[in-house]
Order: C-alpha cells, then structure tokens, then sequence
C-alpha cells in the first residue's frame, strides 16, 4: 500500500465515522490506561467531545477512569471483558471438554517454564535478567516468555470461569419459558 493509499483510507475513515464513533473504537480497543489527549489523538477529534464521550463510556460501565495519577486516564473494565470473553468461549461451539483440554495445557505449559527456570512468576522470570549472565538473545526470550505466561495466567481465569459457569452462560432461548 502506498502513502497516499494509506492516506485516503484514513481521510475516507474520518469521512465515514462520527468523532463519537472513532472515539468508541478506539476506547474499545485500548489495553492500557491512556489519558482524553491520547485517545482524543488516535480518533482524530477535539479534547473536550472527546472527554464527553469518554464520561460517558464510564457512565456505561465500558470503561474505567482512573484520576489518582497526574493525568486522568481512561481503561478498559477489565471485569466487563473478561465476562464477554468468557461468553464469547461459552458461544464459540467449542464443548465444555475441548476448553477444559485448553486449560489443561495452558497450565503445563506455565509448569514446564516454572521447571525450566525454577521460579514461580513472569516477575520473578523478568528478575533473572538482572542477577543471571545472560545473552542479548536469551534476554529477549526470557522478556518474551514472560509476556506469554502473564497472558496465560489471565486466560486461564477466563477459561476457568467459563467452564465453572458453563451452564450459567449458555445462551437463553426461551424467554418466556423462564417465567413460568
């Protein structure tokens, strides 16, 4: 894709959203706090519609703002997607079986980095790099393992959840046999 391509894409982007719109999706998809001014950036929209929309979203309960820090900032409710993944999991025609495989192997795999390092956290794992002698290449791999075994340990709550509350989240068909 040339510069101008991926110029008029983002032009045809502003052209078709709302600044409200862009500001949504980009508040959708943040995976760390940010502050109005750097959400208000990547939507391409002024500070304060910005810090309306983002009073709103936490209004809904779609995001969190925190404001002990110098700058407020704005995060995801980690609570919210985590429920909507765990239902995602439940509705994905995966079987209650099948998740329970992926839980078993995402444990195994944490045992074998636990075994291969003989420590028992990402933490722990990012502390060798300063107290083992270690190549460039060795560091990064360690980085890297650590990244994956945090997003593990949050996956596995979330398959574990879903499975503890299979049936809690199927999906309902009959409202109005609930009733009765």
């Amino acid at each position: 894709m040339t510069e101008d391509e991926s110029h008029s894409e983002e032009g045809l982007m502003k052209r078709q959203t709302t600044g409200e719109d862009r500001v949504r999706m980009v508040a959708r998809q943040l995976s760390e706090p940010r502050t109005v001014n750097w959400i208000a950036s990547e939507a391409g929209w002024s500070h304060e519609p910005t810090k309306r929309v983002l009073g709103r979203l936490v209004d809904d309960g779609i995001l969190h703002r925190d404001e002990s820090g110098t700058h407020t900032t704005y995060s995801p409710d980690y609570r919210r997607q985590a429920m909507q993944e765990a239902m995602r999991l439940r509705d994905s025609g995966h079987t209650v079986e099948e998740l329970t495989d992926r839980l078993t192997g995402m444990k195994a795999q944490i045992r074998d980095w636990e075994d291969e390092f003989d420590l028992e956290s990402p933490n722990q794992l990012r502390g060798s790099l300063a107290t083992d002698d270690l190549d460039t290449d060795e560091e990064n791999r360690r980085r890297e393992i650590a990244r994956e075994w945090e997003h593990l340990q949050r996956r596995i709550q979330i398959v574990g959840f879903a499975i503890r509350e299979w049936d809690f989240l199927a999906p309902t068909t009959d409202s109005a046999g609930a009733s009765s």
